[in-house]
């Protein structure tokens, strides 16, 4: 798996007029994925480890996986078509019987939230980490002047 895989993070979220655009990457290059705009709200909630008063879908989920003994043991966002990225939610679960891996199709947005929630690695294909365009320098200018893309 490691030469097939690159280990990424979330570099930073901005809202974007569809939605918000996920800045994911690492030192080597950044890429956006566009989510839609609660699903950024959330995985930036998850980020910053803010309280919630009540529990959202994505605390629902990972309630249930703790009553299940289940955990996100990674999730690879796998390739992008037409513009739509795809990713693999990696489950384990363990218990007297043993340990069990399951991998199911997900939205990369709820992968993103999930394995943010649980503080697990993100990965992406090196075939697509090596098609996507950096847009490293696109996120440098945005910090540079206080999260706000540069006027034309």
């Amino acid at each position: 798996m490691k030469n097939d895989v690159v280990l990424i993070g979330i570099r930073g979220i901005l809202p974007a007029n569809s939605g918000c655009a996920v800045f994911v990457g690492n030192d080597d290059k950044v890429f956006v994925i566009q989510v839609e705009h609660n699903m950024g709200a959330i995985i930036g909630m998850f980020l910053r480890d803010t309280p919630k008063e009540r529990p959202l879908t994505h605390d629902l989920v990972n309630h249930i996986f703790e009553a299940l003994g289940v955990t996100v043991e990674r999730v690879v966002i796998t390739e992008l078509k037409n513009s739509t990225y795809f990713a693999r939610l990696i489950l384990q679960q363990q218990n007297e019987l043993g340990r069990k891996i399951v991998e199911l199709d997900a939205r990369p947005s709820d992968c993103l939230a999930l394995a943010t929630a649980q503080k697990r690695p993100v990965y992406v294909t090196r075939t697509l980490f090596d098609q996507v365009e950096d847009m490293s320098e696109l996120l440098t200018r945005i910090n540079e002047n206080g999260g706000e893309p540069e006027q034309a």
